[in-house]
């Protein structure tokens, strides 16, 4: 089995979210389906057929959840340091067309959120980045064609 690697802190919201479909949304899930049976006539039950098709979108994210977890390897970013790119650090990079700073840190695939700043290890940017050190240039594709970046900073923890 390949492993996925992982922060602690993705880890814990992912086994969260498991934890809170097995013990909450699985059971609400199997209470609204009798409840809909209870109505009557399945095959013209539209309030069967939409809990039904809910808890197989529940079982599959348990499943997916399961096996995720089960691969993961937790990655100490605490433990890391040095000069270079790599899983785990963050990363101040400056636009170099509109010189716009942003940061972000390199993560998991399954633990990765734009809107928080994270970006996946297999993302083109955490791509272009790794390896890389403070100083140099990075050119990543974009859909409105490539675009260069300058590394301003590296940090781990």
């Amino acid at each position: 089995m390949q492993k996925i690697p992982m922060t602690a802190e993705g880890l814990a919201r992912l086994e969260e979210e498991l934890k809170q479909l097995k013990s909450e949304a699985r059971p609400a899930i199997i209470r609204a389906i009798a409840e809909a049976r209870s109505h009557g006539d399945l095959s013209e039950n539209a309030e069967y057929h939409a809990a039904r098709e809910r808890q197989s979108f529940i079982e599959g994210r348990i499943a997916e959840l399961e096996g995720i977890v089960a691969a993961a390897e937790v990655i100490d970013v605490s433990r890391l340091s040095g000069d270079q790119v790599k899983f785990g650090a963050r990363v101040t990079l400056i636009d170099e067309e509109t010189e716009e700073q942003k940061t972000y840190r390199i993560v998991g695939a399954y633990e990765a959120d734009m809107k928080e700043g994270s970006i996946s290890i297999t993302s083109p940017l955490a791509k272009a980045l790794i390896g890389r050190r403070v100083g140099e240039s990075v050119e990543v594709p974009a859909p409105g064609g490539p675009r260069a970046y300058e590394i301003a900073d590296i940090r781990f923890g």
